[in-house]
């Protein structure tokens, strides 16, 4: 979801040279997150994917791309997309394909909450060479479009693909961001012109509004073989239902008309699970669009699972809940970072971060990245399989944003996985393909960002702060927010730890870059106050 910069502490940097044998797709220094891959209908080896960066004081967070034409063992060179004006920072990237094997890229560009006015929207970019450079950006949605209700946060974009009137049609489905002032929706924008121009609307409705009492109504979007788009949202009006629900809206015009149902309605509130990401997700079957499935988060067993329901009327009825992670129930161990994909054919899988191997019951424990497949010929889903090779152990890293989705992808029963954890010390981006039985075909690491053990403490400060190493510290430098070094200091006598004063600097953010002994470079942002 879209992240303010006003930060205490963003870690992480990268050793230079040490890791030389692996795919590093990011290629930053701070901020690595989210990365979405979409895979071109018409060609299995075609893929993109987008992720959040870190690039600098100026520029901020930037959306990158890179793109594979051979399956995922080669990527091309990383793209930065521009602001949309020099001071915005950029969130939230998703990647869709029309029919033509165009490719879209939808994000957030915006001044952040800390800008007065806040200025800045969800913007879109299309492709024509396959992902390898982008066009000029279109607005979809301006934050100021519906007064303060910012409407602009954790757009999805989806695109028509049938053979109907509405081919072509693109839909980016989005909610209020934090702070918003009510009343709350989930909306959406509609092009019918290949992207070259928006329109928007509330998605909800008189009888089924999302209401107050959810300050963020993610919707989560879908098109049908045969162009019928849905999407689902959370709601919860006392008048409506007695107990908080998920509806589904569905248009077969393109948006200019709704029907609505409700998925279910449940009075089983989520345990309270700090830092745990509980997004959600609806699929259309390819090879049945009467075939949706809703993908979620529940905890009738006191504990976070993973559910699916199912409808096979387009949405109108749906199946009892089914819970896919297949550890013993009510055994205290969360699960979170949903996410799942049909094949051309009907086949699902459906993929967590898993921690029935964790020491205790929250989401600061060791997890692994865990599936489960369903044949479309299958009335259960198969024993869960392991997609990551180890236990990973929990990094205070996860607590920071940008860590809020995985993505996988299933082709021709292949499927392709892409997902952070931190093993071995460090803030990875791997990408993995493996037959549905779990065997692994290849694995890389596509985006490697060093977690340095450096500390700096307090963080606020006014005075004095201190940078405390478990390696031998060379050098660090300061830098104020234009990018202007403003203190360094060299040649330090090996020392794991140093002091220095920020008492005669202006208040405001600084980034601090720090260099040890074994060739790491650490920055993190301070803020002196």
């Amino acid at each position: 979801m879209m992240r303010s910069l006003t930060v205490i502490i963003v870690a992480v940097l990268m050793i230079s040279n040490v890791l030389a044998q692996n795919q590093n797709i990011s290629n930053g220094v701070i901020f690595d997150g989210e990365p979405y891959l979409s895979i071109n209908p018409s060609d299995s080896q075609h893929m993109v994917i987008s992720w959040m960066g870190w690039i600098n004081f100026t520029d901020k967070i930037k959306i990158k791309t890179r793109t594979s034409f051979d399956g995922g063992e080669t990527w091309s060179t990383a793209v930065e997309v521009p602001h949309i004006e020099n001071e915005f920072t950029s969130a939230d990237p998703s990647i869709a394909f029309n029919s033509d094997g165009e490719v879209f890229l939808s994000f957030v560009d915006f001044t952040g909450f800390d800008v007065n006015p806040m200025e800045g929207g969800i913007y879109i970019v299309k492709s024509l060479d396959g992902g390898l450079s982008w066009n000029s950006a279109v607005e979809v949605l301006n934050i100021n479009a519906d007064l303060d209700r910012r409407p602009i946060d954790r757009p999805w974009i989806v695109i028509d693909r049938s053979t109907g009137s509405n081919q072509g049609n693109i839909y980016i489905t989005s909610m209020n961001a934090k702070d918003a002032l009510p009343d709350f929706h989930p909306y959406l924008s509609l092009s019918t012109d290949n992207g070259n121009s928006f329109t928007w609307q509330d998605l909800d409705a008189t009888d089924w509004l999302a209401g107050d009492f959810i300050p963020q109504p993610m919707p989560t979007p879908n098109v049908s073989a045969s162009g019928i788009f849905h999407a689902i949202y959370p709601s919860y009006v006392y008048t409506q239902n007695t107990l908080p629900q998920y509806i589904i809206a569905s248009s077969s015009n393109g948006g200019t008309d709704f029907d609505y149902h409700t998925v279910f309605a449940t009075d089983g509130a989520t345990p309270d699970a700090p830092l745990a990401k509980k997004g959600y997700l609806l699929l259309s079957n390819p090879s049945n669009p009467l075939h949706l499935a809703f993908f979620y988060l529940g905890s009738p067993f006191d504990d976070i699972d993973v559910f699916m329901t199912e409808s096979f009327d387009e949405g109108i009825t749906w199946s009892e809940p089914e819970r896919i992670n297949d550890d013993p129930i009510g055994n205290d161990r969360m699960q979170d970072l949903i996410w799942a994909s049909f094949d051309s054919d009907g086949d699902l899988i459906v993929s967590w971060r898993d921690r029935r191997n964790g020491s205790n019951n929250s989401y600061e424990t060791e997890t692994e990245i865990w599936a489960s497949y369903r044949d479309k010929d299958w009335s259960q889903f198969a024993d869960n399989i392991q997609i990551t090779s180890e236990t990973i152990d929990y990094n205070d890293v996860l607590a920071s944003s940008g860590n809020d989705f995985m993505c996988i992808k299933l082709q021709d029963d292949i499927l392709h996985a892409t997902w952070g954890d931190t093993r071995n010390g460090s803030l990875n981006i791997w990408f993995q393909t493996m037959t549905t039985e779990g065997i692994i075909l290849s694995t890389q690491e596509i985006a490697s960002e060093v977690i340095p053990t450096v500390f700096i403490y307090p963080n606020p400060t006014n005075s004095i702060i201190t940078i405390d190493s478990s390696q031998t510290l060379l050098s660090f430098k300061v830098y104020d927010e234009s990018g202007k070094t403003i203190f360094r200091k060299e040649n330090i006598n090996n020392e794991s730890k140093v002091s220095f004063n920020l008492e005669a600097l202006p208040n405001g953010l600084y980034l601090v870059e720090i260099e040890t002994a074994n060739g790491a470079i650490t920055k993190k942002l301070i803020i002196n106050k």
